[in-house]
């Protein structure tokens, strides 16, 4: 700890949380890990929806994070997830909460962090008044953002003008596309509902599954193997590298990939793509360059809301590539949403059991149906008869 670390003064107030410390700076790394009852120590200016819904789902008693959850860029959508899932949410807790020890135990009194008597940082505690009045501040600065979305565009079209034109630059790849529908995965919203409603679909039409970094985990953990994974490997499992789908790894204009090394060692097959851009367009250009008869995509991003939650400048590349591959896209997601079974299983078996009902009644009201159940009757007791004797003897 460092030597500016305060003694605690005071008895903690009632509502005081505690549990061990988790600390990472990258959010999507820290969930691998965290557990119900940790609490995750995060350093994630504008935490965006993904990242906040992956947080609620571990299920830890507080998100502390070094940075502001909330920059006022835009209105990002991760603090109010955490707050309406009743997770407290610590903000701006500075450098300092990033020097707690790995698993020890920290202690969240208020807006006020503490590892055993020592007061590590004090942040601001958001709630659901706050995080919407930050809300409604940002939605402000969306002019702003919007033009510099603009700016990235044009200077992706200039940049990529080749690529998205004529298909330069498209690696050479061994899956079959070529007249063939294509399912395209990301770890995005919804991603895991949508693929539980698009069983039947991939059933019927088997669509060349791709997922983009984790989402052939996804694929996988929905009980399929993906044909082809894309992207930097930073967030994809060496399960999945090495469950035998083709490997295509997304490098940057100039030829560096910092998956490379990860995947080489892996010993892997593999072919670079370099492109700029995100990977789930690297994925659509491929698809449509060899051939796919129809691009279905899950878990994607489409707005601009969605873009700037990404936080990524290069999402203005997705906004060109959907205008490449539009003829063939079908975006998936929120498809769950649009569908979902009104009928519970509970229902159903009961609607089953007072169908039997109105058959039995039915068929023992008919001369046909009452010899019919005096047969059954006799045939149960021939097969009762049977068991007593086969355990009798």
């Amino acid at each position: 700890m460092r030597a500016s670390l305060r003694r605690r003064t005071s008895s903690p107030a009632p509502g005081v949380v505690s549990g061990p410390g988790r600390v990472d700076r990258r959010t999507k790394s820290l969930t691998k890990r965290l557990r119900p009852g940790d609490v995750a120590v995060i350093d994630h200016l504008d935490l965006d929806r993904v990242s906040a819904e992956a947080l609620v789902a571990c299920q830890p008693v507080a998100v502390l994070n070094a940075a502001r959850s909330t920059s006022g860029r835009y209105p990002n959508l991760g603090p109010d997830i955490l707050v309406s899932a009743g997770v407290p949410l610590i903000d701006d807790l500075g450098p300092d909460v990033m020097t707690i020890g790995e698993g020890h135990e920290v202690r969240v009194d208020g807006a006020c962090v503490y590892v055993g008597e020592t007061l590590v940082a004090e942040g601001v505690a958001q709630t659901p008044e706050s995080v919407a009045a930050t809300m409604e501040e940002a939605r402000a600065g969306l002019s702003v953002q919007l033009e510099s979305f603009a700016a990235n565009t044009m200077d992706y079209l200039r940049r990529e003008r080749d690529l998205l034109l004529d298909g330069v630059g498209v690696p050479d790849v061994s899956t079959q596309i070529d007249g063939r529908q294509v399912l395209i995965v990301v770890r995005g919203y919804h991603y895991k509902e949508d693929l539980v409603t698009l069983r039947p679909y991939i059933r019927e039409y088997r669509p060349v599954l791709i997922g983009v970094d984790g989402g052939a985990d996804a694929i996988l953990e929905a009980g399929w193997k993906p044909d082809m994974i894309v992207g930097d490997m930073d967030s994809v499992s060496d399960r999945a590298l090495t469950c035998g789908a083709e490997i295509v790894v997304h490098a940057y204009r100039d030829g560096r990939a910092p998956g490379l090394a990860r995947v080489e060692q892996l010993d892997v097959p593999h072919v670079v793509f370099p492109a700029t851009g995100t990977s789930e367009d690297v994925a659509m250009l491929l698809a449509d360059d060899k051939g796919a008869e129809l691009i279905v995509a899950v878990g994607t991003h489409a707005t601009l809301v969605e873009f700037l939650d990404k936080g990524r400048s290069g999402m203005a590349s997705t906004f060109l590539t959907r205008l490449r591959v539009g003829g063939k896209l079908v975006d998936a997601k929120g498809v769950s949403r649009l569908y979902r079974q009104r009928i519970s299983n509970v229902q159903l078996t009961l609607l089953v059991l007072a169908g039997l009902l109105a058959l039995g009644v039915a068929l023992a009201s008919t001369a046909a149906g009452q010899t019919l159940i005096e047969l059954i009757g006799a045939r149960f007791d021939d097969f009762t008869s049977w068991v007593g004797k086969l355990f009798g003897g």
